[in-house]
C-alpha cells in the first residue's frame, strides 16, 4: 500500500498541483516581495542597510576586483547580453531538428521582456542612483530596479529552466544562480545601485519567467521536456 502511494499516488499529486505550486512560490511570492521592497522604500524611507552595505563594498575595493566587475558590467550589459541570448536562443532552435525552437523563444523572451519591464518600472519609481562621490561608474538613468540584474536574472533563471529536465539541470542552475548574484553584487560594489536596487529586480525577474513558462508551456508542451527531445530525467 505505501509502494503503491509513493509510486503511483504522490507523482500524480505533483503533476497534478505543480502548476500551482510553481504559480504561487514562483510568481506570487516574488511579486510580494517586490511590493514589500517598493513600499519600504518609497512610502517607508528606505532601509537602512542600503548604504551601509554600499559603504562596505567602497572600503573593500581594489584595482583586480575593481576592474573585474567593470568587465562583468560590460558583458553582462545591453552591447553583449543580447547577442549571447540571441546565440543560444538560435543553438536550441537548431538543436535536434528544431525540437529546441520553444526553448529559444522562451529564452528570448524572458531577457526581452525582463528588460523592457525594467525600463516602464523605472520610468514610475524614478529612484536616484546613490552618491556619485562614492560610486566607480556615473551611469545614467534611474536606480530603481537594477537593470543588469533584472536582465541577468531573467537570463540565469530562464537557463536553468530550458535545461532542468536534462542531465545539465543542475550545473546550469548553479550557474544561472551564481551568474546572477555576481553580476548583482557587482553593481553594489561599483556604487551603481543600491542592494535593494538588485534585490528587487531580481524577484521581479523570477515572477516574471515563471509565469511567462507557466503561459508558454500551455501551447508549447515541448517546454516541459528537454531540448535536446529526449524524455524527462526529472519527475
Amino acid at each position: 500500500m505505501l509502494a503503491r502511494l509513493r509510486h503511483e499516488f504522490l507523482p500524480f499529486l505533483l503533476q497534478r498541483w505543480r502548476p500551482l505550486l510553481l504559480l504561487l512560490l514562483g510568481v506570487m511570492a516574488p511579486l510580494l516581495l517586490f511590493t514589500h521592497l517598493a513600499h519600504e522604500i518609497f512610502v517607508e524611507g528606505g532601509f537602512a542597510w542600503d548604504q551601509a552595505v554600499l559603504n562596505w563594498y567602497a572600503a573593500h575595493r581594489t584595482p583586480g576586483l575593481t576592474r573585474a566587475a567593470e568587465t562583468l558590467a560590460q558583458v553582462a550589459g545591453v552591447r553583449v547580453l543580447p547577442f549571447i541570448t540571441l546565440a543560444i536562443a538560435w543553438l536550441l532552435g537548431s538543436w535536434h531538428e528544431g525540437r529546441g525552437r520553444a526553448h529559444g523563444w522562451f529564452l528570448l523572451l524572458s531577457v526581452l521582456g525582463a528588460t523592457l519591464l525594467n525600463v516602464a518600472a523605472k520610468v514610475v519609481f524614478q529612484r536616484p542612483r546613490p552618491d556619485e562621490l562614492t560610486a566607480v561608474l556615473a551611469e545614467p538613468g534611474f536606480s530603481f530596479p537594477s537593470g543588469h540584474a533584472m536582465a541577468n536574472a531573467a537570463f540565469g533563471m530562464a537557463l536553468a529552466l530550458v535545461f532542468w529536465r536534462s542531465r545539465a539541470g543542475w550545473p546550469v542552475a548553479a550557474f544561472g544562480l551564481l551568474w546572477a548574484v555576481t553580476v548583482g553584487a557587482s553593481r553594489n560594489y561599483l556604487g551603481v545601485h543600491y542592494p535593494s536596487d538588485v534585490l528587487a529586480g531580481m524577484t521581479a525577474s523570477v515572477a516574471w519567467v515563471v509565469g511567462l513558462r507557466l503561459l508558454m508551456a500551455r501551447r508549447w508542451p515541448s517546454l516541459r521536456r528537454s531540448p535536446a527531445g529526449r524524455h524527462d530525467t526529472r519527475e
